[in-house]
């Protein structure tokens, strides 16, 4: 039997509605910017693998030091012990992060990444004696699957089963080109109205990813921060997508000019090789928990907390973000974006007339096409697009009407310029 066939008769996959789309494509190597099935047809892997990959699939540098680990120490318990390469990792992450970050707390992924941050702005203020049950975020937000991650992500499809579960949340507009002025003023009244009640305000800076590659103004961004801050409210950093180089910045918080509270890290981090999730933290935050009364503990750990495994594949993925050629190569891609963008821009009107609107930062590039149907993460035409693409040996999901390129920073130009003409013939198409 084939591995699809295998994999039909035992698994049950993500985001996947099995009575529609019963087959899933084995995959049986990769090396680079490249998958190969079963069958041997070779994919290029728009999308770094879930966002992940960023320095390409089965990365030899990474595979020799995950390698040497497991040969020497491949767990042990984080409560009470440590470890050389979490230590290493928590000393080289703050070194980039900025710099009123002081603490790392180890998890498992980007879910748990933002569980803990939710965590811990609750506690701080229960510790405090006081209660903050409320948390501000923005409209179309993705953070995860977990509930704490489901409460502040946009009410929908992903959660509609779950809503008497969830906590409440007060959701505002993204400031959004345009319209920032509008979105800092609401955000106003509804501290105001709240304020009392807010423990933390919670965004994926610049870029909301899953929304549709919707970008954000950095300075009315950094100016809620700010106004967060006056009034008492942690501020919690989304930067499980927009983290390691994907915006042309190390960080995307790089481009604000007020810094968040906490910080949510993983996909890049370990380069795609290992799962791991990070929160950082202020000083403040930490010293919020420290107390003889041991009830004042921040109560939450993960089996692999800090994996010393994975935070070898994080620390080799540290080195290849240090290299000089990684950086080349995100200017590289990002060139070559501005270059599309301005061919698709003088393309006859009956390709440009179909589409809304692009949308580029760093290596992250979206193209949204106009349709009949809403702009949303179910728009028919996201089937026939993922299809069509695959057909053409090119792995993109389509996020609805939008289409977008998240690619690993060794792709090559001949590698983009495919993708590029492909994408512009199946907008002829529609």
């Amino acid at each position: 039997m084939s591995l699809s066939s295998r994999d039909k008769k035992n698994i049950w996959h993500p985001y996947t509605q099995h009575r529609l789309f019963p087959d899933s494509i084995g995959i049986v190597k990769s090396k680079g910017s490249y998958v190969f099935d079963e069958q041997g047809k070779k994919y290029i892997d728009a999308l770094s693998s879930w966002w992940t990959c960023i320095h390409g699939h089965s990365h030899p540098y990474i595979a020799q030091k995950v390698s040497a680990q497991l040969k020497k120490l491949a767990h042990v318990i984080f409560a009470g012990f440590t470890h050389e390469p979490a230590v290493q990792l928590a000393e080289r992450l703050l070194e980039k992060l900025p710099k009123n970050q002081k603490r790392i707390f180890f998890s498992d992924d980007g879910s748990t990444a933002v569980e803990v941050a939710l965590k811990m702005s609750f506690q701080y203020w229960h510790n405090k004696g006081e209660s903050k049950p409320k948390v501000i975020a923005f409209r179309n937000a993705y953070h995860g699957d977990t509930f704490g991650a489901m409460s502040v992500s946009e009410r929908g499809a992903f959660s509609k089963p779950f809503e008497s579960n969830l906590f409440d949340v007060i959701f505002v507009e993204p400031p959004v080109k345009g319209k920032e002025q509008q979105s800092v003023e609401n955000f106003k009244f509804q501290i105001s109205s709240f304020k009392s009640q807010v423990a933390a305000f919670i965004f994926e800076p610049i870029v909301q990813g899953v929304a549709g590659m919707v970008i954000h103004e950095a300075e009315a961004l950094s100016e809620m921060i700010r106004i967060c801050r006056e009034n008492q409210i942690f501020t919690i950093a989304d930067e499980v997508f927009t983290g390691f180089g994907r915006t042309g910045k190390f960080f995307a918080s790089d481009y604000l000019s007020e810094k968040a509270d906490m910080m949510c890290l993983s996909k890049g981090l370990t380069g795609g090789a290992m799962a791991m999730g990070v929160t950082s933290c202020t000083e403040e935050i930490f010293n919020g928990f420290l107390s003889e009364d041991r009830m004042k503990t921040f109560f939450h750990g993960h089996s692999f907390t800090a994996n010393p495994v994975a935070c070898a594949a994080s620390l080799a993925s540290m080195d290849l973000m240090e290299r000089k050629d990684t950086w080349k190569n995100i200017k590289r891609i990002e060139k070559r974006h501005q270059q599309f963008m301005k061919q698709v821009s003088s393309l006859k009107s009956q390709v440009s007339s179909k589409i809304g609107d692009i949308r580029l930062l760093g290596v992250m590039l979206a193209i949204e096409l106009k349709t009949s149907d809403k702009t949303s993460y179910f728009n028919s035409i996201r089937d026939k697009a993922a299809k069509f693409f695959l057909d053409k040996g090119i792995l993109l999901r389509p996020l609805g009407n939008v289409i977008y390129i998240v690619p690993p920073y060794c792709i090559s130009d001949k590698d983009l310029n495919y993708i590029y003409d492909s994408i512009i013939e199946f907008i002829e198409s529609l």
